[in-house]
């Protein structure tokens, strides 16, 4: 198994994220591209040692950035919204 650390990019703080996470337990995390969900669970569950129930995931494609004379993209990035078990926390999520 890779390293955890290299398969959990960063959190994601948003004002959606943070609804997804009052309402139905849910965090945001960007994750490794190559990742796929078995692997994410695991680095989940490694990480913050909690119990996770279900993982979708997302590729979200690069935005176009510079002008006319400067034309390039974003790169492409996923993005991982995590279940946890009911009564779960991450600590990181709730001094925010």
């Amino acid at each position: 198994m890779k390293d955890p650390r290299t398969i959990i990019l960063a959190p994601i703080i948003t004002e959606k994220s943070m609804r997804l996470k009052e309402k139905y337990n849910q965090v945001s995390f960007w994750v490794a591209p190559e990742a796929n969900k078995i692997e994410i669970k695991k680095a989940v569950e490694k990480l913050f040692n909690v119990k996770v129930e279900k993982v979708q995931t997302m590729r979200v494609k690069g935005k176009p950035k510079g002008g006319f004379r400067n034309p390039g993209r974003t790169s492409l990035r996923k993005k991982a919204i995590v279940r946890l078990a009911e009564g779960q926390t991450i600590e990181f999520f709730e001094t925010i």
